[in-house]
């Protein structure tokens, strides 16, 4: 029998309309009042915080883009005084600035609160030992599903991220019941488990709750098999909350959206026009709830469609289908957003190589790999080993210090990258996802 966190999540519609109406306006007001962004934005295009009565209005409002975060970093469009603040995350920039995010404590617990309906849904409750293999600190993967798994009264075992052998120690010893990771981590866990000799049938695990990575079916049923659980998505974004934004039910046909927190919309991406429930566009989330950084309709490029078909499970919630692609160019690399730009600046920056370049991405033994190959310079000795190998490393570590990710770094004789007459095609991602 399905069972559920928050009676919100099967709501009939028009209680679930009445609520986010309310919130919507509470939260034009509070965003007017306290974030000048927000209220020049406003004023720019006649709007006052009484024009928004309903959701239905929320069409007249501004879209939020990640650069506007970026021109206001750090606090700008903070909405509350920084005494009010409890925690502070951020995401990777394409500049080198982070997106930062602020949260009070009632921001924390709304977010628990969603993330206690995911490991719910995915059949958690007291009884559990929930294993968060999701990284702590400024990424809001680890620190999320922890706030979840306390939500709901399981016992949290924050082990973070890394130290393979160590983690199936702890599998086996504490007995760990539900997994948090990312996919391709999922599944390098359940290979090593495979290569250590230990049975899926020695460990207790009988769910995951895996995101912050693209991931296919063919790649969740391997995850199913290796592990013996059932694995469900999650998903979220930095700037929205983190994890628990949307979340996998037992039917598995998309993620039910917490509407009564993030109201989705699903937009044309050239024309910014609202498109019809089922139709495939952006999606842009409004924070009805959230007092320290509440975004309206801020645009995620991510390509998914909305639908509220009735749901086995009995939620109400409208469900998103897992993000297709993105409208602009970032790659999700073992959690990390990264940017072709930010590979580009660190090039121009060291400056000892030519300004054409290609990142190869793959997913070798179910972890992702990340090459960056790279022109000399046409005066360059390409025979000098030492010095293209001393380039190598340098280009590496600085890859590593700005981008949060090792990277292979090739370098390659002057010219040996194909040349485009249109865009420049810098990336080529062999991942099956």
């Amino acid at each position: 029998m399905e069972r559920y966190w928050n009676p919100v999540e099967t709501a009939p519609l028009h209680e679930l309309r009445a609520l986010q109406s309310l919130r919507l306006s509470q939260t034009v007001r509070h965003v007017y009042e306290h974030v000048p962004f927000y209220r020049k934005k406003f004023d720019e295009m006649g709007i006052k915080p009484e024009d928004i009565q309903s959701i239905d209005d929320i069409s007249k409002l501004p879209f939020t883009y990640k650069q506007d975060l970026r021109d206001n970093y750090p606090y700008g469009l903070f909405a509350v005084p920084v005494e009010d603040l409890v925690r502070i995350h951020a995401s990777s920039g394409t500049t080198g600035k982070q997106t930062v995010v602020g949260y009070t404590q009632n921001d924390i617990d709304i977010w628990g609160n969603c993330c206690g309906r995911a490991l719910t849904a995915a059949g958690g409750d007291a009884s559990d030992f929930v294993h968060v293999s999701y990284g702590y600190g400024l990424f809001t993967g680890g620190l999320g599903l922890h706030a979840g798994a306390e939500e709901i009264h399981a016992t949290v075992i924050p082990v973070s991220s890394g130290n393979t052998k160590r983690q199936i120690q702890i599998f086996k010893d504490f007995g760990s019941t539900i997994l948090c990771c990312t996919p391709s981590y999922a599944l390098f866990l359940g290979e090593s488990l495979r290569e250590m000799g230990i049975d899926k049938s020695e460990i207790s695990l009988k769910a995951g709750v895996f995101g912050a990575e693209p991931w296919s079916e063919e790649m969740r049923h391997k995850i199913e098999e290796l592990l013996g659980i059932k694995a469900y998505d999650i998903y979220g974004l930095s700037e929205v909350m983190g994890p628990g934004v949307a979340f996998e039910c037992s039917e598995q046909t998309g993620m039910h959206v917490n509407e009564d927190h993030f109201y989705p919309e699903i937009i044309d991406p050239d024309t910014g026009e609202v498109l019809p429930e089922g139709e495939v566009g952006e999606l842009v989330f409004t924070c009805i709830t959230k007092e320290a950084l509440p975004l309206i309709r801020y645009r995620t490029r991510d390509i998914a469609s909305l639908s509220r078909e009735k749901c086995s499970c009995g939620r109400t919630l409208i469900k998103m289908k897992k993000p297709s692609g993105r409208t602009d160019d970032m790659l999700i690399i073992r959690g990390v957003n990264v940017f072709p730009s930010q590979v580009e600046a660190v090039l121009l920056e060291l400056g000892d190589t030519a300004p054409h370049y290609m990142l190869i991405v793959d997913r070798v033994d179910n972890l992702d790999t990340l090459e960056i190959q790279v022109e000399m310079k046409e005066d360059m000795e390409f025979d000098a080993v030492r010095l293209v190998e001393e380039t190598e490393a340098k280009i590496k570590a600085a890859v590593a210090s700005t981008l949060g990710i090792s990277a292979k770094v090739t370098l390659l004789p002057p010219k040996s990258l194909a040349r485009s007459e249109g865009k420049a095609v810098h990336v080529i991602d062999k991942r099956k996802i």
